[in-house]
């Protein structure tokens, strides 16, 4: 993985970030010699939106608020 001083990646930041997309090779900038961030290269999404992304992940297990009465009760059932 290729290091960088916080001060050389503000003064080419563009450049770099293009090495990055272009090459897929992470970059570390350090700051006094102390790792502060990591730059890799982004996964493109193929989601129209945001929630997209997690279709399918959620599964619903049961109603998590049930009815305060049951429907015997209501009035509005026994009308019909």
């Amino acid at each position: 993985m290729k290091q960088i001083s916080a001060s050389e990646f503000k003064a080419h930041c563009l450049a770099l970030l293009d090495e990055v997309a272009r090459t897929g090779e992470p970059l570390q900038v350090l700051k006094r010699g102390k790792p502060v961030a990591r730059v890799i290269q982004a996964v493109a999404c193929e989601a129209s939106c945001p929630q997209d992304t997690l279709r399918g992940t959620v599964r619903i297990l049961r109603d998590i608020v049930p009815p305060a009465l049951p429907p015997q009760v209501w009035e509005v059932e026994s009308e019909l």
